[in-house]
């Protein structure tokens, strides 16, 4: 209805409430005091969970800086029981005599005992086909005359289950078998020992024990290449809720798999650490927490990274040679000084540089 044009017929507009909004559009919720106080509270509470979760990140990352502070005790240096992975082309025809005797002058006076030389991989059902590595017996002969006192162990891995369902199944009795009767067929050929990589084992699994319990009367030499130790307690349990990779090993597990082998070589790099300083604070950990559990008749060996890459999980400005021997000097220092079986193992020989060899040989080997 249209007002009418007599200002007497309408009553006067009425003076609005001081304690109420005028009218029109209401306010964005941060315009509001009802809106600013929300505003608060959630901001407040996202605060809070930020907080909650990088607070023991921070904690953890500072303690590990404070790791690699000090120095390392006087003769805290190779007890020349290293060892170095091999890649496939020393058993499949690509290296000839040439080739081994380069390998036995670089690795003259150094403190290297045991090659790993990629022999497999193993098939999903645990198998090693004959012809995975022709060459075998002709490395093994060539490297005992040109080095000798050098243990050849033959490197055998593949994924295994159930973080990938495609690959080995560790609980299929079967398949353990395959893995037993694969050790004696490299056996056979002439290597020292057997070199087991199989890769991701979840902390706990009572199946590898199991296998590793099976393979003991199957070679002389029995190495694992062994996954970190939770840099936190249960932190394996964490990681694989919020990743769904486990990735670490509980201590104790740890302890379980390395009173099972005769060797044990820790993989630590692929860490996570974006500073020298941190990665190897966080070397210096994994080489105490090792120490602790590992029995003094096993052979613990602290991994190096002879390699470059960058990724998440790996920054190579970080993850270098002298920052890793220098965590290792120093978790050795503290925890146990005077162990003889102890070593490092240089992963891996066909990406490695000279820097990587110089540093190995000054740092740890103590040669120029």
């Amino acid at each position: 209805m249209k007002r009418s044009p007599n200002p007497e017929s309408n009553p006067p507009p009425a003076v609005a409430d001081a304690s109420e909004p005028p009218e029109g559009s209401p306010a964005p919720d941060g315009e509001s005091r009802t809106g600013r106080a929300a505003g608060k509270k959630i901001g407040t509470r996202t605060l809070c969970v930020v907080l909650v979760l990088l607070l023991p990140l921070l904690i953890a990352e500072t303690a590990l800086r404070i790791n690699y502070a000090g120095d390392p005790k006087a003769g805290t240096y190779s007890r020349h029981r290293d060892a170095l992975w091999l890649g496939h082309a020393w058993v499949d025809g690509r290296r000839t005599d040439a080739d081994v005797t380069a390998l036995a002058t670089r690795l003259a006076d150094t403190g290297i005992r045991d090659l790993y030389v990629h022999a497999g991989p193993l098939e999903h059902n645990g198998t090693l086909p004959k012809s995975a590595c022709p060459k075998a017996r002709w490395l093994i002969t060539a490297v005992h005359r040109k080095l000798p006192g050098v243990r050849v162990q033959a490197w055998l891995g593949d994924e295994v289950a159930p973080e990938k369902p495609y690959a080995m199944h560790l609980e299929k009795r079967r398949t353990r078998e395959a893995v037993v009767a694969s050790a004696r067929q490299v056996v056979g050929l002439g290597f020292d020992g057997v070199h087991f990589d199989l890769e991701p084992l979840h902390s706990g699994d009572r199946n590898y024990l199991a296998l590793l319990d099976a393979l003991r009367p199957a070679t002389p030499l029995l190495s694992v290449a062994a996954h970190q130790i939770d840099p936190l307690p249960a932190f394996h349990s964490f990681w694989g809720t919020v990743a769904g990779h486990p990735k670490w090993w509980s201590q104790q597990y740890f302890g379980q798999v390395a009173r099972r082998v005769d060797q044990i070589a820790v993989m630590s790099y692929d860490t996570m650490q974006p500073l020298q300083s941190l990665y190897g604070g966080y070397v210096a950990q994994q080489t105490s927490l090792a120490l602790e559990v590992t029995p003094a008749n096993t052979d613990l060996l602290m991994g190096l990274p002879f390699y470059r890459e960058n990724r998440f999980g790996h920054w190579a400005h970080a993850e270098t040679v002298p920052a890793a021997v220098r965590g290792v000097r120093l978790g050795l220092s503290r925890t146990d000084p005077d162990r003889a079986t102890f070593g490092v193992a240089l992963y891996v020989d066909f990406a490695a540089t000279e820097a990587d060899w110089t540093s190995y040989r000054k740092d740890w080997v103590r040669t120029s």
